[in-house]
């Protein structure tokens, strides 16, 4: 690619809506343009990045076995009324009418189709194993787009689905999706970490994500200090303090004017906040349900809705708490309430505790669980950073961001079931398909190789995902030996298979090596007055190389760093 007759651009300056550092970064290198929110072009550079992205999945999805096809994105809404999914993507989901009214979304996810697929093969316990991929569009509409290409509405993903006849050989499979996995992202350079996650809408029985370790990231890892426990904050289990049993005292009604935050309880009774009860209302399915946990302690709602099996948990408004009760929320508790309480296994060795007595600015003190009617007991609180680690029980748990950039889950029969994916056994007997689900975010990759690979010049792009690998920098295109030389490098690069662009632009010098730090290639070479003597200048993104060298090294060189 040479500038001069290519279409390039970049732009000096930050780009005011973009929020996260690779979308900045995108932007301004011409590699990406908005054009609403959450949707973005590709453009020449940008494509080549997600090109190499893809063909990286590609070559790992077919070594292992894997078979692709293309999806449609255009879906009939009955094939996820038929699978129980349209309530569960709710709002998330693009619904359309075409000139008959029938009903169509733009496909979020490929589920459905990818089993009614599987049944034009599927017929006995001999056609199975297969896994099928594709990389392709899906359309989500997020409620709030942001980070540029982290959360869009519009998004490149690999999904692919494998097919077995039980769960034992759905193991094989997910294993063989795991090595293709970490395969991916080890070429692209990405530092991440695979963690238990929630199943969410995809249902299954297992879900793990494949989490890029950056600031940005919107999720939360936990991980030990001394052991390989990695989760999800949503679903990691907290290993909670365990209080000694007390002799019950009487519960005691206190007047509390004014203290209506667990801080302000502890200050004015001068207790410990080991002794306080958190009561939080929550509405479970349209049902108003009281959660109490430890007073430092929050609710984790993720857990909270698998405890109860619900499929839908968000905290009660102003109006429905007034159903229940006339009290300050900071004085809401569960004596003498007419709803289901659900304890934390904190709350549950807890003794002689503090909480709101239903009445504004009155507290009851030593209260014990025989002072109310318990629904349901378990874990249903977030982890936090110096918890014990729940996995070896030794190590303490720290927090990292992290950036989803795949996921891989267990589906079992729950497609197989809803939509008839049967198949016929050695005894000629009916069973259920055992599906798994596997998927990549292309452009989430670009994103997070980005979030954790720049500078304040611009992008540092690993070899293996670089939209080139060297950028020839040509000082003056008058000079005729400068020219010639260049011109004859671009040529025995690129004839060698080394992706190499050419500035042969007539900009000033500054202007050509701020946008080839801005665009991030791993290499840049110098064409300048020592051209006419053999001699060039090369350098690495990275400033680890800085060194001029003979025309006749230049080979040996790419070939170095390009082993790194």
């Amino acid at each position: 690619m040479k500038l001069s007759n290519s279409f390039f651009y970049t732009l000096r300056d930050d780009v005011k809506d973009e929020d996260s550092v690779s979308g900045n970064l995108l932007v301004r290198s011409g590699m990406i343009k908005k054009t609403a929110s959450g949707i973005y072009m590709f453009m020449p550079l940008g494509l080549r990045v997600k090109q190499k992205v893809e063909d990286i999945i590609r070559e790992e999805m077919n070594k292992a076995g894997a078979n692709e096809v293309i999806m449609p994105s255009l879906i009939a809404g009955e094939i996820f009324e038929k699978s129980g999914r349209r309530h569960a993507f709710g709002d998330d989901m693009f619904s359309l009418n075409d000139r008959y009214n029938r009903d169509y979304i733009l496909g979020p996810t490929h589920e459905e189709l990818f089993v009614m697929a599987a049944k034009e093969k599927i017929k006995s316990y001999r056609d199975m194993p297969f896994n099928l991929y594709q990389i392709g569009n899906k359309y989500r509409d997020e409620a709030r787009p942001r980070y540029g290409l982290i959360r869009t509405r519009e998004f490149t993903m690999k999904d692919a689905y494998s097919f077995d006849v039980d769960e034992k050989h759905t193991d094989l499979a997910y294993d063989k999706m795991t090595t293709a996995y970490h395969n991916s992202f080890d070429r692209m350079n990405i530092d991440y970490r695979v963690v238990k996650a929630d199943t969410g809408a995809m249902g299954g029985k297992l879900s793990e994500e494949y989490q890029a370790v950056t600031e940005i990231g919107e999720d939360i890892l936990v991980l030990c200090d001394n052991c390989a426990f990695a989760s999800n904050i949503e679903i990691a289990e907290v290993d909670g303090a365990k209080f000694m049993e007390e002799k019950p005292l009487e519960k005691e009604l206190v007047h509390t004017p004014g203290a209506h935050s667990i801080e302000d309880i502890v200050d004015f009774l001068m207790v410990s906040i080991d002794k306080t009860v958190k009561t939080l209302v929550c509405n479970v399915d349209g049902e108003l349900i009281m959660a109490l946990v430890k007073g430092d302690r929050e609710l984790n709602d993720t857990k909270l809705r698998k405890l109860l099996e619900a499929k839908e948990v968000e905290m009660a408004t102003d109006e429905e708490l007034k159903t229940i009760t006339d009290a300050h929320f900071g004085s809401l508790g569960p004596i003498d309430i007419d709803v289901k309480i659900v304890i934390d296994n904190e709350v549950s060795s807890m003794s002689n505790f503090v909480v709101g007595a239903n009445k504004t600015d009155y507290h009851y003190i030593n209260v014990n669980l025989t002072d109310f009617k318990v629904f349901k007991i378990g874990d249903i609180i977030n982890t936090k950073e110096g918890d014990v680690c729940p996995k070896c029980h030794k190590g303490h748990i720290y927090f990292k961001k992290g950036i989803e950039i795949g996921n891989t889950f267990k589906l079992g029969t729950k497609y197989s079931e809803s939509l008839g994916l049967t198949y016929l056994d050695e005894n000629n007997e009916s069973k259920l398909v055992d599906m798994g689900c596997y998927g990549i975010g292309t452009a989430r990759c670009i994103a997070a190789v980005i979030e954790q690979n720049h500078d304040d010049k611009g992008i540092i792009w690993p070899i293996s995902i670089a939209p080139f690998t060297v950028g020839i920098v040509l000082i003056n295109g008058k000079d005729e030996v400068m020219s010639k030389v260049a011109n004859d490098l671009y040529d025995k690069l690129n004839n060698m298979g080394i992706d190499t662009l050419l500035d042969d632009r007539d900009e000033r010098v500054g202007v050509k090596f701020n946008d080839m730090d801005l665009i991030g290639l791993p290499i840049r070479i110098t064409v300048g007055k020592k051209a006419s003597d053999g001699i060039i200048e090369f350098k690495t993104r990275d400033g680890k190389v800085d060194t001029e060298c003979s025309l006749d090294d230049v080979i040996k060189k790419i070939e170095i760093v390009a082993k790194k």
